[in-house]
């Protein structure tokens, strides 16, 4: 009988230390799952910072360039707000629902990856 017990309490500790074994390697999937979506969204954040940056040089320059053709600055800067606000509408009425699928994709891809 005692040697049934102990074989219980055997089997219960080795119950236990797998249960915590299991839930420590969920725990590292999950780090892991997380760091490599992390890591995967860094380098297109960072080309998207950069191509903002060089549209922003590129919308001021081409602002006061043609402010001073039309002779005021303000001129220019209308042009080009005028410009990116019809791009804008034309992005939203005709374009969201394009773009909104392919970054959930995007990131479900990483996510599953």
């Amino acid at each position: 009988m005692e040697d049934n017990a102990q074989q219980f309490e055997s089997l219960w500790k080795r119950t236990i230390e797998y249960g915590k074994t299991n839930i420590e390697l969920i725990k590292l999937k999950i780090f892991d799952r997380t760091v490599d979506v992390i890591s995967s969204l860094i380098p297109p954040t960072i080309v998207f910072v950069l191509i903002a940056s060089f549209l922003l040089f590129l919308s001021l320059g081409l602002a006061f360039w043609l402010g001073e053709i039309l002779g005021n600055a303000y001129l220019g800067f209308i042009l080009v707000a005028t410009f990116y606000g019809i791009v804008a509408i034309i992005v939203h009425f005709f374009m969201h629902t394009r773009i909104k699928k392919i970054v959930s994709d995007y990131i479900i891809k990483q996510v599953l990856r």
